[in-house]
């Protein structure tokens, strides 16, 4: 008889497990950019900063309590009356009368971190302006007597905001377009191609500089304006793709079970169709804060009471002897579009479907 032996064997480790799901795959090519990761988070807290502006930078105090009365003027603002003084006017609370109210005994005021916002000048400052940065002003005025840093800070705001709205309208009509002349092909891709040759000729700059002369400047007026021509670069990608998805199989297998176009583009060809326009989004957003800036510093862009980064430039090369103006909003304008360059090269690592 032969004798059968026991060998114990090793327990066969199970794998690791890992993310499944193809977004989370993505997400996790993405953290392992750790430029790119560390740049979406500065650039989300800038954001969420620029965004909350009035509590951090603004010339009315968040809370004040005068005379026993508790007030908050960056909501409501009292008048200078209510406060004990002559005038039915909305309370400066730079002027000296209300520096004689606080003084008084019991009576306070809870200020914002910089005690300034875009819009305010004070009349009663001693320095001639452009003034050079003091402990009043940190990073100096601008040649209005406005406090650069709320300029900065309330023009990074629209600058950023306005931007994701030109992404935003840009996006929507980008990828309308290219799913219909990709999905139908045909003529329909045929008669839109020749619209998108023609349309792209059209002289955007001129008929801008047109409308500027028309029509009050608004930023409504010039996002509307923007995203008239905003959509074409993104729609050579969408359609491009969906040429490439329709004739797969799974499209097919949806066709044959009778789902309608409307169906099949929703749920099979757009989601498979999005790499390029999510990879896109940073690049997009870099060239509607540069697009914004440069309007504003040809005079073509916001109205003279928005703050803007645009105006700023332009005020430094007006005072290039005042560094204070042209070099921060230069940092700024410069940090915003490295953050989202480096936001751009992580998404398209993280839709790289041959990176591990």
């Amino acid at each position: 008889m032969s004798a059968v032996l026991d060998i114990p064997t090793a327990p066969v480790a199970a794998p690791a497990a890992g993310p499944r799901s193809p977004g989370q795959r993505a997400w996790a090519r993405f953290r392992r950019n750790r430029l790119g990761t560390w740049s979406l988070w500065i650039f989300l807290t800038m954001l969420v900063l620029a965004t909350g502006a009035e509590l951090l930078s603004n010339d009315r105090p968040l809370v004040a309590r005068i005379d026993g009365q508790w007030h908050l003027p960056m909501f409501s603002n009292p008048s200078e009356k209510t406060l004990g003084g002559d005038f039915d006017t909305p309370m400066d609370w730079k002027d000296p009368l209300a520096a004689d109210l606080l003084a008084r005994p019991g009576n306070w005021a809870l200020t914002t971190l910089n005690p300034h916002s875009a819009d305010s000048i004070n009349y009663f400052s001693p320095v001639l302006h452009p003034g050079a940065p003091t402990a009043g002003h940190w990073l100096g005025t601008d040649s209005k007597g406005r406090d650069m840093a709320a300029r900065l800070l309330y023009g990074f705001r629209v600058s950023v905001w306005f931007a994701l709205a030109l992404t935003f309208t840009g996006t929507l009509l980008g990828i309308a377009a290219g799913a219909l002349q990709g999905y139908f092909g045909g003529r329909t891709d045929l008669f839109m191609q020749r619209f998108v040759e023609i349309w792209g000729a059209v002289p955007e700059l001129y008929l801008l500089i047109i409308f500027a002369s028309i029509f009050e400047p608004s930023m409504l007026l010039l996002l509307v304006l923007l995203s008239l021509w905003g959509w074409m670069g993104l729609s050579d990608y969408v359609r491009a793709e969906f040429l490439r998805n329709r004739n797969l199989e799974y499209v097919k297998a949806a066709r044959a079970l009778g789902l309608s176009n409307g169906q099949i583009i929703r749920r099979h060809v757009l989601p498979n169709s999005m790499t390029p326009v999510i990879t896109f989004l940073p690049f997009r957003m870099s060239g509607g804060i540069l697009a914004l800036t440069s309007l504003d510093f040809l005079g073509l862009g916001a109205p003279a009471s928005v703050a803007s980064l645009g105006e700023l430039l332009k005020q430094g090369k007006d005072n290039l002897d005042a560094w204070w103006i042209i070099v921060p909003t230069f940092v700024v304008l410069v940090l915003t579009m490295l953050l989202l360059t480096f936001i751009g090269d992580a998404l398209r690592d993280a839709f790289d479907t041959r990176k591990s």
